[in-house]
């Protein structure tokens, strides 16, 4: 397993930026069998390009929770697949106007187009939409239904892991309410989808029982069913909003994805 932790500068947010991508190579277990077969093909030049899963942080993490805290690195390595995750902050990887709007976080943007423009130039990753996939946990599910339901032609699937359909509601210094821009509202993206025709990305969505997100989870399924989207649901009974969930199903999703990429149908030993 290649792992790569970058900085660059980004275009998009006007500063530097960190991301770790998870690139499939040789293993210890392909060394061992190229001693048994002299014959049997290994390099570090992959025989064909990766398809590629962009997995978003919750809030409060950075690029390489999900690293440090599931078997990542091996789920990738095991299902032939790159994995970019990248620090969004707390910005819910929308573009959100700095200081007087000098400044901006435009992390909509990094994700959307400056990221894949990285990886697709950097590292031996597939660009089409086909193989293509975006999944995230929390904050991270969130973002992911924002970028899955606004540019849907842009992945394969996607994958929510303890996501409600609206992130808490926000106050002013007055106790009032702000009401975000439709542009920030999952369900609205999602119904003007189905209102232009669009076809939704194939989701997998999952949540703990136990989690407080749960209801809004369970709606979010039942409203996107309704709206006619290919949804698989796992509720996990017991779970809360947790680690253990998150790396159980990161790894069930990656079984789930539909791929017509080379290494589709093969898994590795690892």
């Amino acid at each position: 397993m290649g792992k790569f932790v970058c900085n660059f500068i980004s275009y998009s947010l006007k500063r530097a930026v960190d991301i770790t991508v998870v690139v499939p190579t040789p293993t210890l277990t392909d060394g061992f069998t190229l001693e048994a077969n002299p014959q049997a093909p290994i390099s570090h030049k992959p025989q064909h390009k990766y398809p590629v899963l962009y997995l978003l942080h919750g809030m409060g993490n950075n690029h390489a929770t999900w690293s440090g805290y599931t078997n990542i690195e091996m789920y990738a390595e095991e299902q032939n697949i790159i994995v970019v995750m990248f620090s969004a902050e707390n910005k819910r990887y929308l573009n959100i106007p700095g200081i007087d709007g000098m400044l901006k976080d435009n992390f909509f943007d990094f994700l959307h187009k400056e990221l894949p423009d990285f990886v697709c130039g950097m590292f031996p990753a597939l660009s089409e939409p086909e193989h293509t996939y975006l999944a995230g946990l929390s904050m991270g599910g969130y973002g992911t239904l924002i970028h899955g339901f606004t540019n849907p032609e842009q992945y394969r699937a996607m994958g929510v892991f303890s996501a409600g359909a609206s992130m808490p509601a926000k106050k002013d210094k007055n106790g009032n309410l702000i009401e975000e821009p439709d542009e920030w509202v999952p369900m609205k993206l999602a119904e003007r989808l189905k209102t232009q025709g669009r076809a939704f990305p194939k989701m997998y969505s999952a949540c703990g029982d136990q989690d407080p997100l749960y209801p809004r989870a369970v709606e979010l399924q039942e409203k996107m069913r309704a709206l006619g989207a290919d949804v698989t649901w796992v509720s996990r009974p017991g779970f809360i909003h947790e680690w253990r969930l998150w790396d159980e199903q990161v790894e069930a999703f990656l079984e789930w994805i539909p791929r017509t990429d080379f290494y589709a149908g093969s898994k590795r030993r690892i």
